[in-house]
């Protein structure tokens, strides 16, 4: 079959959170951007997140102004917008899991959180509730008892928090004619075309097949953009960029399903989250919990076991409203861990590196020559990443007649991890 020529601005590689929150961004500006995505859409990093946008208050748990902080404090607003239909990209139909989050702690470090919000400056802060408000997995603390986690007070923290795959399918959907779904390990070519002078950086071309159809693209775009996660060091090494530019952190997070009340939170302890909860349904109408923050990266070093038994063990101790044996003063405030399933699963997040393996304070973004790769570090700093990208390109050239890619595959969206998992226990 003859090779389709396509000269776009853009090339995008990878689906997840920040490639298709920056195709978006460079579509509205008037670029002529193509997405490719080896997999399905969000798997990886992004689908496998809590969704939870972040204010940026879990970065200042030791009372201090971090970077971390500053770079995200504005975004929560920006993301809120969003998701309203008020600014763009319009998210108004990604599904909300929990328009804020909840707060607490078992020792006297809570009483301190309140006035955190207001010393650093940042645009969510906690709101200190009263008892007869307090969620019903933390009301359950009786004065006195000596065997219940003390709960001191409980704040409403306004984070939403999202559905991620929702998220993704909402995105993908405004943009489909834009996405294609490429082979990396046979139908995925690079051509580097040398510059004018010794100075000159090359441009990158590449060429793709589909293995089905034996239909073939060369696409030449201005610049190249590597967002694909972990993808992004496979796909640095074929271009000849240097390794040490990406780092791995590793998580291993547990799962819960079963008669379980929606809920989400943290509990923090000292400058640590301890445990981060958030819920969903499954496609059962179950509810899950996934269970991340300090115990994800405790379980790291942990089998499935050894994880599952720990973060019961910390459930019980951070949450007043559960009862190992399901026996206790009112069934409509308890549940029993022995109707509870459990699973895990493993997640690499990908980040930029940094001296001594840090977390990155901000997004990061690297520019060698006409590629561009860019780790958001965080989900809530996508659209920080993407306005990054957008300042550092050339005005957007003639526009690109894409409908030559009609019946070229399409990627699906991921499933969350709880759908692709089968060993629960």
């Amino acid at each position: 079959m003859p090779t389709l020529d396509l000269h776009p601005d853009v090339l995008i590689f990878g689906g997840g959170a920040a490639g298709l929150w920056l195709l978006d961004d460079l579509t509205r500006a008037g670029y002529t951007a193509i997405l490719l995505e080896a997999h399905a859409l969000g798997s990886g990093q992004t689908v496998a997140s809590q969704g939870i946008i972040h204010g940026g208050l879990k970065y200042s748990l030791a009372g201090l102004r971090t970077d971390s902080a500053d770079a995200i404090k504005h975004l929560p607003q920006r993301w809120r917008d969003c998701l309203a239909g008020r600014a763009s990209p319009d998210l108004s139909h990604t599904r909300l899991r929990a328009e804020y989050c909840h707060l607490w702690a078992t020792d006297s470090f809570m009483s301190r959180l309140g006035t955190f919000g207001a010393s650093l400056a940042l645009q969510v802060k906690p709101v200190t509730l009263p008892r007869d408000q307090w969620p019903w997995p933390l009301a359950g603390f009786a004065p006195g008892s000596t065997t219940q986690p003390k709960i001191t007070s409980v704040s409403r923290l306004d984070e939403q928090v999202i559905d991620p795959a929702s998220f993704i399918a909402d995105l993908a959907s405004q943009h489909q004619e834009r996405i294609l779904k490429i082979d990396t390990s046979a139908g995925l070519r690079f051509e580097t075309a040398l510059g004018s002078g010794a100075d000159t950086p090359g441009h990158t071309h590449v060429h793709l097949t589909d293995p089905d159809t034996r239909r073939t693209l060369f696409l030449q775009p201005k610049t190249i953009i590597l967002a694909a996660g972990q993808g992004n060091a496979v796909l640095r090494a074929r271009l000849g960029l240097a390794a040490d530019a990406m780092q791995r952190r590793p998580l291993h997070v547990a799962m819960a399903r079963g008669p379980l009340p929606e809920f989400q939170g943290h509990c923090v302890d000292g400058s640590k989250t301890r445990i981060t909860i958030t819920s969903d349904r499954d496609s059962d109408g179950r509810t899950i919990w996934q269970l991340g923050g300090q115990v994800s990266e405790v379980g790291v070093k942990l089998d499935r076991i050894a994880l599952i038994e720990h973060v019961k063990q910390e459930l019980l101790a951070v949450l007043p409203g559960l009862r190992e044996s399901g026996l206790g003063e009112s069934e409509l405030r308890e549940f029993d861990l022995r109707q509870v399933r459990w699973s895990t699963y493993r997640v690499d997040r990908a980040e930029g590196a940094t001296r001594n393996q840090q977390r990155p304070a901000d997004a990061v973004v690297r520019r060698e020559g006409n590629i561009i790769t860019c780790w958001p570090t965080k989900l809530v700093l996508a659209p920080q990443a993407s306005t990054r990208i957008v300042r550092m390109l050339e005005p957007p050239g003639p526009p690109c007649d894409l409908g030559n890619l009609t019946g070229w595959p399409r990627p699906q969206v991921a499933l969350p991890p709880w759908e692709l998992e089968t060993q629960w226990i």
